[in-house]
């Protein structure tokens, strides 16, 4: 049991959670904005530093009818470098239609749209973590 932090990688931006197995609760916790890798995992070692957590979850990109596209090899590879890096599993989270469930929570929460896009990714990375916490509390 202990921390586990959750990535929705983007060209642009990487949202980041961070949720608990012992909880099997996940929040939302930054965005990583960029696209020059060194600062991209400066950032994550910083986190990964800072929470100290046991494995790595990345969403991965599928289209709706799970066939891969572009996005799914650069979230494969993006997995393998955290692993790579960090010396920490690194498990891939069907993602499809996170992004749409983290608009819409969002949207309810009463959040205009520029606000929505600051957190979009963040809260899109917490319902990728969210789906992998829940899919180990039903497995246990």
């Amino acid at each position: 049991m202990g921390t586990v932090i959750g990535f929705d990688f983007g060209l642009a931006r990487i949202g980041v959670a961070v949720g608990e197995t012992e909880t099997g609760m996940a929040q939302a916790l930054s965005v990583i904005a960029g696209e020059a890798n060194e600062v991209r995992f400066n950032a994550i070692a910083a986190l990964i530093k800072e929470w100290q957590p046991e494995r790595l979850v990345v969403g991965l990109p599928t289209h709706t009818d799970g066939t891969e596209h572009e996005m799914t090899a650069r979230c494969r590879r993006f997995a393998n470098q955290l692993n790579g890096r960090f010396g920490l599993p690194a498990d891939l989270v069907d993602e499809r239609l996170s992004s749409m469930e983290a608009e819409t929570l969002l949207a309810e929460a009463g959040h205009g749209w520029k606000k929505r896009k600051q957190h979009l990714d963040a809260v899109a990375a917490q319902r990728i973590l969210q789906t992998w916490l829940d899919s180990r509390h039903a497995n246990s």
